[in-house]
């Protein structure tokens, strides 16, 4: 069943997103990794600047959440992960095809440039990659993040996005 978490539930997405990040390890830059991948602090952070997440849940426990967040004339998908155990069971798939129903915005997402399992997660589901020109100026645009996440990463955009673009 897929719902929107709740405040409470803070420790568990905190846990499944540090849970799933570990696949990054030694696959992301050196520089950019960290343990836990990502703080209390940061999930709040991200929270307060609007991220919704939701989750799935199986037998009354979630295993997977993704964020939706809505930024100036797009929506962003952020923070994507399923528990290991729970991985390549289509939940992820579930997810992000409901959040794609939440939203009429052209649809982006940022994701590590080495991270191919994910970019072909996005792939898979319609979403296809924009020039390293306009990833740069997206990540700067809708996104705060280091100079050093958008040197290592990739953009991936819906056919809206595309469409809007050709106007």
């Amino acid at each position: 069943m897929i719902r929107q978490c709740h405040n409470h539930e803070f420790e568990v997405i905190y846990s499944i997103i540090n849970d799933a990040a570990q696949a990054y390890k030694g696959v992301i830059p050196a520089d950019c990794w960290k343990e836990p991948y990502m703080s209390r602090n940061e999930l709040r952070h991200e929270m307060d600047e609007g991220v919704v997440f939701w989750g799935y849940e199986e037998d009354g426990r979630l295993v997977g959440v993704m964020g939706i967040q809505h930024v100036q004339d797009v929506t962003l998908i952020r923070h994507a992960y399923v528990r290991p155990a729970k991985q390549n069971q289509g939940i992820g798939g579930k997810l992000l095809s409901f959040l794609r129903q939440q939203t009429a915005r052209p649809i982006l997402i940022g994701t590590w440039a080495d991270a191919t399992w994910a970019i072909r997660f996005y792939e898979k589901h319609g979403f296809r990659l924009v020039s390293p020109e306009e990833k740069g100026r997206l990540l700067r645009k809708y996104w705060s993040v280091p100079a050093r996440q958008i040197e290592t990463s990739v953009v991936l955009a819906d056919q809206k996005w595309f469409e809007g673009r050709s106007l």
